[in-house]
């Protein structure tokens, strides 16, 4: 997926509950990758979980219609500001819905001018999720331009963390340390990122280091 001009290998993230599965973060979508869907489960909900991850969640809509359509406040605004059409849908906050608050906790992270992210934490695994509240690019995979584009960012692998941009405008510091904070009380194990390097241990680690800038 492309931003500001440059590639950002973009992860989705997939968590069956039951027999049904909570699409986050949906991809331009291929055969491939259906079909690998269609032996997990059937496609339930999908999560729009930031006003920048959004535009491939039209496409999905269309080839699953009886998928429950989630977004974060504000995508609806951005997709027709870029005229981009986002089907009818869910508004998340954060109280998790019914169909999935036993197994995935949820808040919105305030304070930023228009990035308002959903992060999520899978209970049964420790697991949270982020999109793009942390970026950790690997500069093996980004080659060597992007990476010192990256590095000046603050979004390169091992220290990865929301790009400078992102940290710059912030209007309310004080909200969203207070939501960091208390995500980072959940303890979690494991934190898988949209972009990047996602962290298979020492989770709530991580997440003291990579919101430092908030004074966690």
């Amino acid at each position: 997926m492309p931003f500001y001009g440059v590639a950002f290998p973009t992860r989705m993230t997939v968590v069956r509950i039951g027999a049904q599965l909570w699409v986050h973060s949906p991809i331009a979508p291929d055969e491939g990758l259906l079909r690998e869907l269609a032996d997990m489960g059937e496609v339930a909900w999908l999560i729009a979980p930031n006003p920048i991850h959004y535009v491939s969640v039209q496409t999905w809509s269309e080839r699953f219609p009886e998928a429950a359509v989630y977004a974060a406040p504000g995508v609806a605004a951005r997709a027709k500001k870029n005229n981009t059409p986002f089907p009818t849908h869910v508004i998340l906050d954060d109280e998790a819905p019914e169909a999935w608050r036993d197994v995935i906790r949820q808040r919105v992270v305030k304070g930023h001018r228009f990035l308002h992210e959903v992060v999520f934490y899978h209970i049964p695994s420790k697991v949270l999720v982020l999109t793009d509240l942390i970026e950790n690019f690997e500069p093996a995979k980004v080659g060597r331009i992007k990476a010192v584009l990256f590095r000046i960012a603050g979004n390169l692998d091992p220290d990865g963390k929301a790009p400078i941009d992102m940290r710059n405008t912030f209007k309310s510091r004080r909200k969203a340390r207070e939501v960091i904070r208390e995500v980072i009380s959940w303890a979690p194990e494991k934190v898988i990122l949209s972009h990047g390097r996602w962290y298979e241990s020492d989770g709530t680690g991580e997440l003291k280091r990579a919101f430092r800038w908030l004074g966690v």
